[in-house]
């Protein structure tokens, strides 16, 4: 598995929300609050599909 460069958190919004994302490295996820989604990201690179993100709840 490759690392996720945290810097892309800099380009990168919610497809859905366009709001901003925050790296979560326990789960190895990009979190869209706003939106209660969960992007995975593979071999480094985030999967920006809503309908490849996990449902979230706070």
């Amino acid at each position: 598995m490759t690392d996720f460069d945290p810097r892309m958190l800099e380009s990168l919004v919610c497809p859905q929300t366009q709001g901003v994302l925050r790296y979560d490295p326990v789960t190895h996820e990009l979190v869209s609050k706003a939106a209660h989604l969960a992007y995975p990201i593979r071999d480094g690179i985030p999967v920006m599909l809503v309908d490849e993100a996990r449902r979230i709840d706070d």
